[in-house]
Protein backbone atom coordinates (compact mmCIF):
# COMPACT_ATOMS: atom_id res chain seq x y z
CA UNK A 1 0.00 0.00 0.00
CA UNK A 2 1.04 3.59 -0.95
CA UNK A 3 0.86 5.90 1.79
CA UNK A 4 -0.98 9.13 1.30
CA UNK A 5 1.15 12.30 -0.58
CA UNK A 6 0.69 15.60 -0.66
CA UNK A 7 2.17 18.05 -3.56
CA UNK A 8 3.68 22.10 -2.32
CA UNK A 9 5.29 24.31 -4.58
CA UNK A 10 8.63 25.08 -3.03
CA UNK A 11 10.74 28.31 -4.00
CA UNK A 12 14.36 28.52 -2.55
CA UNK A 13 15.68 32.18 -1.65
CA UNK A 14 18.42 33.59 -0.95
CA UNK A 15 19.38 34.72 2.95
CA UNK A 16 21.07 36.19 5.12
CA UNK A 17 25.30 35.34 4.55
CA UNK A 18 24.54 33.66 0.66
CA UNK A 19 22.06 30.43 2.80
CA UNK A 20 19.37 29.13 0.58
CA UNK A 21 15.91 28.69 2.36
CA UNK A 22 13.01 26.68 1.60
CA UNK A 23 9.41 28.20 1.70
CA UNK A 24 6.14 27.63 0.35
CA UNK A 25 5.03 29.67 -2.66
CA UNK A 26 3.19 32.48 -2.23
CA UNK A 27 -0.30 32.22 -2.27
CA UNK A 28 -2.56 34.07 -5.21
CA UNK A 29 -3.89 37.65 -4.59
CA UNK A 30 -7.57 37.54 -3.65
CA UNK A 31 -10.37 39.01 -5.73
CA UNK A 32 -11.19 42.11 -6.22
CA UNK A 33 -13.87 42.46 -3.17
CA UNK A 34 -17.11 44.67 -3.29
CA UNK A 35 -17.09 47.12 -0.69
CA UNK A 36 -18.68 46.73 3.04
CA UNK A 37 -20.96 49.60 2.87
CA UNK A 38 -22.38 48.72 -0.39
CA UNK A 39 -22.76 44.84 0.96
CA UNK A 40 -24.69 46.43 3.97
CA UNK A 41 -27.14 48.80 1.71
CA UNK A 42 -28.19 45.77 -0.24
CA UNK A 43 -28.83 43.47 2.79
CA UNK A 44 -30.85 46.53 3.97
CA UNK A 45 -32.58 46.98 0.55
CA UNK A 46 -33.45 43.20 0.75
CA UNK A 47 -34.81 43.01 4.54
CA UNK A 48 -36.95 46.30 3.60
CA UNK A 49 -38.26 43.83 1.03
CA UNK A 50 -39.16 41.06 3.62
CA UNK A 51 -40.75 43.40 6.08
CA UNK A 52 -43.00 45.19 3.13
CA UNK A 53 -44.55 41.66 2.71
CA UNK A 54 -44.80 40.50 5.98
CA UNK A 55 -42.27 37.28 5.96
CA UNK A 56 -40.38 39.50 8.83
CA UNK A 57 -42.68 41.13 11.76
CA UNK A 58 -40.39 43.81 12.90
CA UNK A 59 -36.74 44.96 13.05
CA UNK A 60 -36.41 43.37 16.63
CA UNK A 61 -37.08 40.24 14.66
CA UNK A 62 -34.57 40.63 11.74
CA UNK A 63 -31.82 41.73 14.65
CA UNK A 64 -32.59 38.64 16.39
CA UNK A 65 -32.47 36.57 13.17
CA UNK A 66 -29.24 38.02 12.07
CA UNK A 67 -27.84 37.80 15.44
CA UNK A 68 -27.19 41.64 15.76
CA UNK A 69 -27.88 44.19 18.50
CA UNK A 70 -31.29 45.86 17.96
CA UNK A 71 -29.08 49.20 17.33
CA UNK A 72 -26.95 47.80 14.89
CA UNK A 73 -29.81 46.51 12.86
CA UNK A 74 -30.89 50.22 12.92
CA UNK A 75 -27.53 51.61 12.01
CA UNK A 76 -27.70 49.01 8.95
CA UNK A 77 -31.48 49.96 7.65
CA UNK A 78 -31.38 53.84 8.18
CA UNK A 79 -28.47 53.61 5.51
CA UNK A 80 -32.62 52.98 3.70
CA UNK A 81 -32.73 56.87 4.53
CA UNK A 82 -29.90 58.04 2.20
CA UNK A 83 -30.97 59.94 -0.60
CA UNK A 84 -31.87 57.75 -3.60
CA UNK A 85 -28.92 58.68 -5.86
CA UNK A 86 -26.74 58.74 -2.87
CA UNK A 87 -27.84 54.90 -2.57
CA UNK A 88 -27.25 54.48 -6.12
CA UNK A 89 -23.40 55.43 -5.72
CA UNK A 90 -22.74 53.26 -2.97
CA UNK A 91 -24.23 50.11 -4.78
CA UNK A 92 -21.89 50.99 -7.59
CA UNK A 93 -19.12 51.64 -5.85
CA UNK A 94 -16.14 50.21 -7.67
CA UNK A 95 -13.98 46.89 -6.02
CA UNK A 96 -11.94 46.88 -4.01
CA UNK A 97 -8.57 45.30 -4.95
CA UNK A 98 -6.86 45.70 -1.48
CA UNK A 99 -6.64 47.73 0.98
CA UNK A 100 -9.26 49.55 2.85
CA UNK A 101 -13.03 50.28 1.70
CA UNK A 102 -13.13 53.98 0.32
CA UNK A 103 -16.12 54.71 2.15
CA UNK A 104 -17.57 52.98 5.99
CA UNK A 105 -20.78 52.72 7.21
CA UNK A 106 -19.46 54.69 10.16
CA UNK A 107 -18.52 57.66 7.90
CA UNK A 108 -22.21 57.56 6.59
CA UNK A 109 -23.87 57.93 10.22
CA UNK A 110 -23.48 62.04 9.40
CA UNK A 111 -25.09 61.52 6.29
CA UNK A 112 -27.91 59.49 7.48
CA UNK A 113 -28.13 61.81 10.67
CA UNK A 114 -29.32 64.48 8.93
CA UNK A 115 -33.22 64.64 7.88
CA UNK A 116 -33.33 66.15 4.26
CA UNK A 117 -32.20 65.18 1.54
CA UNK A 118 -30.53 68.28 0.13
CA UNK A 119 -28.31 68.19 3.43
CA UNK A 120 -27.80 64.94 2.87
CA UNK A 121 -26.45 65.30 -0.40
CA UNK A 122 -24.21 68.44 1.44
CA UNK A 123 -22.89 65.87 3.67
CA UNK A 124 -21.98 63.55 1.63
CA UNK A 125 -20.44 65.62 -1.15
CA UNK A 126 -18.48 67.17 2.32
CA UNK A 127 -17.48 63.53 3.62
CA UNK A 128 -18.71 60.85 1.47
CA UNK A 129 -16.57 61.78 -1.23
CA UNK A 130 -13.39 63.14 0.80
CA UNK A 131 -12.12 60.01 1.74
CA UNK A 132 -9.91 60.56 4.84
CA UNK A 133 -6.29 60.10 3.43
CA UNK A 134 -4.13 58.16 6.60
CA UNK A 135 -0.76 60.31 6.79
CA UNK A 136 2.49 59.26 6.10
CA UNK A 137 4.89 58.68 9.20
CA UNK A 138 6.85 61.93 7.51
CA UNK A 139 3.19 64.07 7.53
CA UNK A 140 2.91 63.22 11.35
CA UNK A 141 6.20 64.93 12.12
CA UNK A 142 5.11 67.68 9.88
CA UNK A 143 2.48 68.18 12.33
CA UNK A 144 4.17 68.46 15.15
CA UNK A 145 6.78 70.69 14.20
CA UNK A 146 9.72 68.34 13.37
CA UNK A 147 10.33 68.73 9.57
CA UNK A 148 11.31 70.98 7.02
CA UNK A 149 8.24 71.23 3.93
CA UNK A 150 4.87 70.19 4.32
CA UNK A 151 4.33 68.55 1.19
CA UNK A 152 7.69 67.13 0.77
CA UNK A 153 7.06 63.92 1.67
CA UNK A 154 4.23 63.64 -0.59
CA UNK A 155 2.55 61.71 -3.53
CA UNK A 156 1.63 64.36 -6.12
CA UNK A 157 -2.31 64.11 -6.23
CA UNK A 158 -2.46 64.22 -2.12
CA UNK A 159 -0.37 66.93 -2.07
CA UNK A 160 -2.73 69.13 -4.29
CA UNK A 161 -4.83 68.25 -1.29
CA UNK A 162 -3.00 70.02 0.96
CA UNK A 163 -1.85 73.49 -1.20
CA UNK A 164 -4.29 75.94 -0.16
Amino acid sequence: MSEPTTQTKVVFRNAWLGRKVMGEAQKPESPPRVPRVARLLALAIRLEELVQRGEIADDAELARLGRVTRSRMAQIMGLLCLAPDIQEEILFLPSVEKGRDPVTERQLRAVVAEMEWGRKRGVWRKRGRCIPVRLPRTMSRVAEGRSGDLTASLPRHHAKIYDA
